[in-house]
C-alpha cells in the first residue's frame, strides 16, 4: 500500500522533483585521506563502504565524518588502536556499491564494517524488490570478505525531515523511505553479526549540514558513537566490552 501511495503521489510532484534535481546544492566529499589510524594497544580494522555519508559529504574531513567518529568511539570503548578506511562514492546506488566499491576492499579482513546504502535507490526510483535483492547481495559479499566482522547497516535517513526537500515532495519521498527502512530491518535476522542502526526519526533541521541533505559534523559525532555501540553489541555477550549496554537500554 505504501508503495502504491508513493507512485500515485510522485506522478503529481514530478515537475517539483526535476526542479529540485536541477537546483540542488552539491557539496564535495570530505577532504583529506580516505584512511587513518588511531593509536592504541593492538589494532582493529574498520571499513566503511557506501554512499555520500561514507564519503563524508557535509563534513570538513573524514575524521569528523561518520567513519572517523565511529573509529574514535571504538578506540575509546575498546582501549585499542583502530585502523580505518572509507570507501565511499556520492550518488552510489546499492548495486553500484556492490559492483564498483566492493572490488576496492583491502585484502586484509576487517573487524568492523559500516554500510550506508539506499537513499540513491529511493531517489533513483529503484523498485523495493530490486533494492532488497541488491542489499542482500551486498551484505553477502561483505560477509564473504570478512566472515568474522561485525557489520553495522545504517538506517535509511528520514527523508521527510530533509530541509532542502520542498513539500509535498518531502513527504512523498519520506513515505517511500519508511518502506525501504522497514524492509532493510527485516533482512537482518536475530543473532546475525549484522546489526541495524536507525536514524532518529525526530531529527531537526539544525542536525543537517548546510546542504540540507547530509548530517552535520555534530550529528556525525552522535551517529559515530551509536554505530560504535551497535558494532560492539553485535558481539556475543562473552566478548562484549565492559560497560557497553545492549542497544536501547539506558
Amino acid at each position: 500500500m505504501r508503495q502504491l501511495l508513493f507512485w500515485s503521489g510522485f506522478a503529481l510532484v514530478l515537475p517539483q522533483a526535476l526542479w529540485v534535481r536541477r537546483r540542488a546544492i552539491r557539496f564535495e566529499d570530505a577532504a583529506g585521506e580516505q584512511n587513518g589510524t588511531i593509536a592504541g594497544t593492538g589494532t582493529r580494522r574498520l571499513i566503511a563502504i557506501g554512499d555520500s555519508i561514507i564519503a563524508g559529504v557535509g563534513c570538513r574531513t573524514l575524521e569528523r565524518a561518520c567513519v572517523g567518529q565511529t573509529a574514535a568511539s571504538l578506540a575509546r570503548h575498546l582501549g585499542s588502536g583502530i585502523a580505518w578506511e572509507a570507501i565511499g562514492r556520492t550518488g552510489a546506488t546499492t548495486r553500484r556499491i556492490l559492483g564498483s566499491l566492493v572490488p576496492r576492499l583491502p585484502d586484509a579482513r576487517a573487524d568492523f564494517i559500516i554500510v550506508s546504502a539506499g537513499v540513491n535507490d529511493i531517489t533513483g526510483l529503484k523498485t523495493l524488490p530490486q533494492w532488497k535483492q541488491d542489499l542482500k547481495s551486498l551484505l553477502l559479499a561483505l560477509r564473504q570478505h570478512s566472515p568474522d566482522a561485525r557489520i553495522a547497516l545504517l538506517g535509511i535517513p528520514p527523508l521527510h525531515r530533509f530541509p532542502r526537500l520542498p513539500q509535498p515532495l518531502r513527504q512523498i519521498f519520506g513515505l517511500r523511505a519508511r518502506g525501504f527502512d522497514q524492509a532493510a530491518r527485516a533482512l537482518l535476522e536475530p543473532g546475525d553479526v549484522a546489526t541495524y542502526v536507525p536514524f532518529d526519526d525526530s531529527i531537526q533541521a539544525d542536525a543537517f549540514a548546510p546542504d540540507g541533505y547530509h548530517p552535520s559534523e555534530d550529528s556525525c559525532t552522535i551517529l559515530g558513537d551509536e554505530v560504535a555501540r551497535a558494532l560492539l553489541n553485535a558481539a556475543s555477550p562473552a566478548h562484549r566490552p565492559a560497560g557497553i549496554d545492549p542497544p536501547g537500554l539506558p
